[in-house]
């Protein structure tokens, strides 16, 4: 299962500059090194631009889950920008994103995509873990936060569907 690696070395940036929402997400791709996999990083960029072009993907409470999909991609993955100073992205909330992920995916909807959205969704869901993930650290420190939380939700939904909303 290609999620099993979400959240490895690599996917966080502790502090993004952009005050712009694409260029947060723009600086986001070219800094965290989990995206230098891609064969194609203009072209992915381009996807996640686009797409949210179409509808904001911030849902409120400092959060926005940008996503795109890429061809020749064999798996999910997911880079998490910290915004310390917080940016404006129509949030329907209208209160600025602060926690800014990023997930690439094969171009055809796949259940391992669809997983690690709903999983993220739910532990981004949770008060204590975004201040958690705010309160700073290294990027390893965060990584491992967010990893743990991740795939600890993970397992507890196979479980119980509804077990890590908080």
């Amino acid at each position: 299962m290609s999620i099993e690696r979400c959240f490895e070395e690599g996917t966080v940036v502790p502090d993004l500059e952009s005050t712009d929402k694409y260029d947060a997400i723009r600086e986001l791709i070219h800094r965290a090194p989990v995206f230098r996999e891609l064969a194609d990083i203009p072209a992915f960029e381009r996807s996640v631009v686009e797409r949210e072009q179409l509808l904001t993907t911030a849902f409120g409470h400092g959060v926005a889950v940008a996503h795109g999909r890429i061809e020749g991609l064999a798996r999910v993955l997911i880079g998490l920008g910290l915004a310390r100073a917080g940016i404006p992205f129509e949030s329907p909330d209208d209160k600025p994103v602060h926690l800014l992920f990023v997930i690439a995916s094969p171009p055809h909807m796949s259940l391992d995509y669809l997983r690690a959205l709903s999983t993220l969704v739910r532990v981004i869901r949770n008060r204590a873990i975004r201040e958690a993930l705010l309160a700073g650290g290294e990027a390893r420190e965060i990584e491992r936060r967010i990893r743990g939380e991740f795939f600890l939700c993970l397992d507890q939904h196979s479980r119980a569907p509804m077990a890590c909303e908080g």
